[in-house]
């Protein structure tokens, strides 16, 4: 962005289509209207991730006329640390330098032999960026402490592949919020379904809509009248979570959710436990449903279990229920 206010696409590599140009450009503050400014954005479009870190510059500077500037980074895998520390030291370079070269020789050594020094920016090294870290940085305590025994909806809901829209105006508490969701569903390690930042554009919902389960932020209020994209809307200023009316009957809660419930809100508010060791045990109480699962399924034909040898166990009509469609998410289901 430069004195005249004029925001520009000055330089790429090696190349992007237009549709993720078009949405890169609406992610990035600089393109929009209001006096926001972020430091540092990230999402998912297309299977590819993309972080935009924004700086403004202050003079003097080899940048001549420039008032603010972005990098992005494009990549597959989700690691906003590594790529936050990445696009400092880049960025750092480009404020020196005012040209694109010497950020690209810093990229291109990054992605070579996974390290990154230069004198003054500090080094880099991508072996301290483990994806583990990168999957356990939010805090699932600070979501229990905000929503208590409903998280229990977050986990079903996550279990079951449902989709979850999250809002919220500030786009860091979304980033913040949306990024832990993932981890209540351990087993699966699985972040693909993170679309953190999502802007209500047919584009980005079009791709969004390619997903069968997944967890999408938006900071536009009228995302909540959208019942097409939702089985469960979070309403994050005001702690609020619906459940669809199509999804109600999949959703329906028990006796088995209670405990797992209690169990989340137990582990988490255990001052001496870590946000690592509640993700931990969470999980443990997970392996254990999907063992029972596992084990109603050998009992079946082809390992597959149906309503008729569900109902032979006699279980609780909400337990049955949510065997049943776990049993469809975990693809132990004969149709």
């Amino acid at each position: 962005k430069d004195v005249n206010g004029d925001t520009l696409w000055v330089w790429c590599y090696p190349s992007v289509s237009s549709d993720l140009r078009q949405v890169l450009l609406s992610k990035c503050c600089l393109t929009q209207d209001s006096r926001d400014f972020h430091t540092f954005v990230f999402g998912q479009f297309c299977r590819t991730w993309f972080y935009i870190s924004t700086v403004e510059v202050q003079e003097p500077t080899a940048l001549n006329k420039v008032t603010h500037f972005s990098i992005v980074v494009t990549a597959k895998d989700f690691n906003p640390e590594k790529y936050a520390a990445l696009s400092r030291i880049l960025c750092r370079m480009y404020i020196k330098h005012g040209s694109p070269v010497k950020m690209m020789e810093a990229y291109v050594t990054v992605l070579t032999k996974g390290i990154c020094q230069s004198d003054e920016n500090g080094s880099f090294l991508i072996k301290d960026y483990d994806i583990r870290k990168a999957f356990l940085a939010g805090s699932v305590k600070d979501v229990v402490s905000q929503f208590g025994l409903e998280t229990i909806i977050l986990y079903t809901a996550l279990m079951l592949k449902k989709r979850i829209v999250v809002h919220h105006p500030r786009i860091e508490a979304l980033l913040e919020f949306t990024r832990v969701l993932p981890s209540l569903t351990w087993h699966r390690k699985d972040w693909s379904i993170l679309h953190p930042y999502v802007h209500l554009t047919d584009t980005e919902l079009e791709d969004l809509k390619k997903c069968p389960g997944y967890v999408a932020g938006f900071v536009d209020p009228e995302v909540s009248n959208r019942s097409d994209l939702f089985d469960v809307y979070v309403n994050l200023p005001d702690s609020v979570i619906t459940v669809s009316q199509s999804a109600k009957e999949a959703m329906a809660m028990g006796k088995l959710h209670k405990d797992v419930g209690l169990l989340i809100v137990q582990s988490a508010e255990d001052a001496e436990r870590s946000d690592s060791q509640v993700i931990k045990d969470i999980s443990v109480k997970t392996k254990e449903i999907l063992a029972n699962l596992a084990a109603l399924a050998d009992q079946c034909e082809d390992s597959k279990i149906t309503l008729e040898s569900l109902k032979l166990h006699h279980f609780p009509p909400a337990t049955e229920n949510f065997l049943f469609h776990l049993a469809a998410a975990e693809q132990l289901l004969r149709i």
